[in-house]
């Protein structure tokens, strides 16, 4: 049984190997629908790796809040232009807001019972200086559970104690990238650096945080490796108030002369309110809340704005999911035609070969290894397609990734299935016409010619 296998493989590769061009051309089809299969496996893969990444960059169940000018209707507008000038200074005192504080933060972890931590942020570029080297970098205003919420973990030395935090000691722990730049070839721990007018001492240094260009466009994240933190309150006490006023000047900072009233002015103590919730099922109702709680402590004034970053990761997950749909019709369909077009050539090869098919059956060839025969060969050109395919696929989901600046990842899963798609489709494709060469009567095979 076995020598009769083999025979009929040896007569299915004679055969394919005398119409090379031909089978080729019948191999495209299942080519290039392997070589879409590959590639669509590798985008997808891609893309979830990609957005697993991206969730980690931005931690788990965060509710960013960040700070803005207030937006006013249109129909407030021009109700505000109708009013007479003691009105107007009336309702903007009614709705004048502090904007956003620490005072805020403290509300927000007192009173939300669903928050599991939260860190404030205050914000400013500073000329830094150490020896000879300077450069203009971010000197980040942070509480130590910073960290935790935004995945950054601590490479050298130690956090803020609870000491330094309060008292706004002029300690900082600086990012890898600051390490690289001011501190090439020497331990940073314990030296101090210049941060515009303060000197600050380094008691860590953080771990390195890849985040592709990409990414920090994508979700708008700085890159934390070139950044230099400080306690919260070494930030209030030591520099000048980081608070921004939203709207007054040409350059956006009070200055004090401004002849509008007081209370008109938006100043934002913060320059990020991060609050990480302890379920992600609870991250809209917290966000509402939260949201409310705001409105009411800034007198009904809209200087604030709430993002959920695992929200619209996974809303560009689902059109992430869409897309890799697409691609899998475009590639079954690919697979399907390659299909029909092997089934056709190998209708077209029992009519041509009516003759051989009568010769073999004279001479006391079985039914069954006519069938495997030409089961053979269409299996056969589905495979070398496939192979084909593979190596097309993975040139193919390479190119993507240098080119398109997609991310791609090729698994040994993705090959695997190409191939028994493959298989699959060479043999339900080959079962007719190798059933329709089987049934011939050999009497009319020869008298065909």
């Amino acid at each position: 049984m076995l020598d009769r296998n083999f025979n009929n493989l040896y007569i299915a590769l004679d055969s394919l190997g005398a119409n090379r061009l031909r089978s080729f051309l019948t191999a495209l089809g299942i080519i290039f629908g392997v070589a879409a299969v590959i590639a669509m496996l590798a985008i997808g893969r891609g893309a979830q790796a990609e957005i697993l990444e991206q969730m980690k960059l931005v931690g788990v169940n965060n509710i960013v809040i960040k700070p803005k000018a207030e937006e006013k209707k249109e129909e407030e507008q021009q109700k505000e232009s109708d009013e007479k000038s003691a009105a107007k200074t009336a309702a903007a005192k009614n709705r004048f807001s502090k904007g956003l504080s620490l005072a805020d933060a403290e509300s927000i972890r007192r009173i939300i019972p669903t928050v599991a931590a939260i860190s404030p942020e205050m914000i400013q570029e500073q000329d830094i200086i150490y020896g000879s080297k300077s450069n203009k970098l971010k000197v980040i205003g942070v509480e130590p559970a910073f960290f935790e919420i935004n995945n950054i973990k601590i490479g050298a030395g130690t956090l803020f104690n609870e000491r330094q935090r309060v008292a706004g000691e002029g300690v900082c722990i600086i990012g890898s990238d600051v390490k690289r730049k001011f501190f090439i070839s020497e331990d940073p721990l314990g030296k101090t650096i210049k941060c515009g007018t303060q000197w600050l001492k380094i008691i860590g240094v953080t771990e390195e945080k890849t985040i592709s260009k990409a990414t920090k466009d994508n979700l708008g994240i700085r890159d934390y490796n070139l950044d230099i933190y400080i306690p919260i309150q070494t930030s209030l006490i030591r520099y000048k108030n980081p608070s921004l006023y939203l709207g007054a000047g040409d350059n956006g900072m009070f200055s004090g002369r401004s002849n509008e009233p007081p209370q008109n002015k938006i100043f934002h103590q913060l320059d990020e309110l991060v609050i990480q919730v302890h379920s992600a099922e609870s991250l809209s109702e917290s966000a509402t809340i939260i949201s409310r709680m705001l409105r009411r402590r800034h007198n009904d004034v809209l200087d604030f704005e709430i993002t959920i970053p695992e929200q619209l990761l996974k809303q560009q997950q689902k059109t992430k999911d869409v897309f890799n749909i697409v691609l899998s019709a475009i590639a079954g369909i690919s697979l399907l035609v390659g299909g029909i077009g092997i089934m056709n050539i190998m209708l077209a090869s029992v009519l041509e070969r009516t003759r051989e098919i009568g010769i073999r059956l004279a001479l006391g060839a079985q039914k069954k290894d006519i069938v495997m025969q030409f089961l053979f060969e269409s299996v056969l050109i589905s495979l070398t397609g496939g192979v084909i395919g593979v190596i097309l696929g993975i040139s193919g989901a390479y190119l993507v990734d240098k080119l398109a600046d997609i991310h791609t990842i090729v698994s040994g899963i993705s090959i695997f299935l190409s191939f028994v798609l493959a298989s699959a489709v060479g043999l339900i494709f080959g079962i007719s016409p190798a059933r329709k060469a089987a049934h011939k009567n050999p009497i009319e095979c020869l008298r065909h010619d």
